[in-house]
């Protein structure tokens, strides 16, 4: 599966999270595809609801925690997130605007918390440079955070 999101925002996301640490490329690599492996199941997770209500259309009311996000402020580029949107879904369901952005601000507030907790796990391995090893570490341990 290649990755849809750009590693660049991913990396800036990781960056705001680490403070003083620097960070790898793969980890922003590593934590791209995680984002968009989360974004693709809540995007199938929105599709059922949307059929339940017996539309074709995700609307932003599909991901409640970022129903209300707006464009501003957002890192993750609208365009790969409707593209993530759309990996497990069904050609017959549209995804609107207003649910691009909130999903797009779903997977930021999960990639600051992922990012957040890699910066520890980099600190606590007495590193300067967060890894993907240290994001892989937070999905194994991730019940305790």
């Amino acid at each position: 599966m290649s990755v849809e999101l750009p590693f660049a925002p991913v990396d800036t996301i990781i960056r705001r999270n680490a403070g003083d640490l620097r960070v790898s490329a793969e980890a922003a690599e590593e934590l791209a595809r995680r984002i968009q492996e989360h974004g693709a199941a809540l995007a199938a997770e929105a599709a059922e609801r949307a059929t339940d209500d017996g539309r074709k259309t995700l609307m932003a009311s599909d991901f409640p925690e970022g129903a209300d996000a707006t464009r501003d402020g957002l890192e993750l580029p609208i365009a790969p997130v409707d593209r993530i949107a759309r990996l497990d879904i069904d050609d017959r369901y549209r995804v609107s605007m207003d649910a691009r952005v909130a999903l797009a601000a779903v997977l930021e507030a999960y990639a600051d918390r992922v990012a957040a907790a890699a910066a520890v796990l980099a600190r606590h391995a007495a590193r300067r440079t967060v890894k993907a090893e240290d994001v892989e570490t937070y999905y194994e341990l991730q019940r305790y955070f």
